[in-house]
């Protein structure tokens, strides 16, 4: 008989918490000892598989920069495009811009103007929800250029900063909150 895993837990005890980085006062989820252990790794992809398997995805954004490594090992395993959007000066051709809030300042977001066609399915992915400024201004993009926000994912949600509900109405899937 197989043991039952609570892949939660076992994700969580992946995540480090750094005191006081980028600044002082902020706790960093630190997803690296996760990223550096293959089961929790697959576990995490599994997570977000299961969630939007037999969807019609036609896109996964990826929010620069650990965004793309959850998101591109995604859209491998759901068969469809990824597509990066990065901070400002890292794409090689034509851009769309967008300014975004972060729970500590703000910042800029960028996508290739070709990235997303008419009427595309996206899911946006990154590994943290904060306030949901970044994942609001991946939307943005992506709607700018005529896409559809089928949801949001990620990896750890803090919930006490309030970003699920900055992103209303778009359906909101993490897999650890804090």
């Amino acid at each position: 008989m197989p043991l039952s895993i609570d892949r939660g837990a076992v994700i969580r005890g992946l995540i480090r918490d750094v005191p006081d980085f980028p600044k002082k006062g902020i706790l960093f989820k630190d997803i690296t000892p996760l990223l550096a252990d293959p089961r929790g790794f697959h576990m995490v992809l599994d997570a977000l598989a299961e969630e939007f398997v037999g969807l019609h995805l036609d896109a996964i954004v990826g929010i620069e920069s650990r965004g793309f490594i959850f998101g591109a090992a995604l859209a491998a395993r759901l068969n469809c495009s990824f597509v990066p959007v990065r901070k400002p000066g890292k794409l090689p051709a034509a851009v769309d811009r967008v300014r975004y809030a972060l729970e500590y300042g703000e910042g800029h977001l960028e996508m290739h103007k070709d990235s997303i066609s008419e009427g595309a399915n996206v899911l946006i992915v990154d590994d943290l929800l904060a306030t949901g400024g970044t994942a609001a201004g991946a939307a943005e993009l992506v709607r700018g250029q005529g896409g559809i926000v089928t949801a949001c994912a990620f990896v750890v949600e803090l919930s006490f900063l309030g970003g699920r509900e900055r992103l209303v109405p778009m359906p909101v899937k993490s897999i650890v909150t804090y």
